[in-house]
């Protein structure tokens, strides 16, 4: 009986795990392209401002941490104090 249960929850088991799947997320208006296109994780704001220039704007920073914000045409970039914790490109719009 116990190898009888046994097999039952292996099979129930693999049942599952073979059920299991992968699925694509596609965007439209939004372009990969390559990570030397846009500021990186850790560059200080003095890096990303000799590197990609001066902004189009500075947004103050808000909160504690203080989070500010940049903005350039093609991407956002967001600081934690003087680094960059992320960035996000922007949607090109529609034709």
């Amino acid at each position: 009986m116990a190898k009888l249960r046994i097999f039952a929850v292996l099979a129930l088991l693999f049942g599952v795990l073979g059920t299991a799947n992968a699925q694509t997320l596609e965007m439209e208006g939004v372009a990969s392209g390559s990570d030397d296109a846009r500021p990186r994780s850790g560059m200080t704001a003095a890096s990303v401002e000799s590197r990609f220039g001066a902004p189009e704007a500075k947004v103050a920073p808000v909160g504690d941490p203080p989070i500010a914000r940049w903005e350039y045409k093609d991407f956002v970039v967001f600081f934690e104090y003087d680094r960059v914790i992320h960035t996000v490109t922007k949607r090109q719009a529609s034709s």
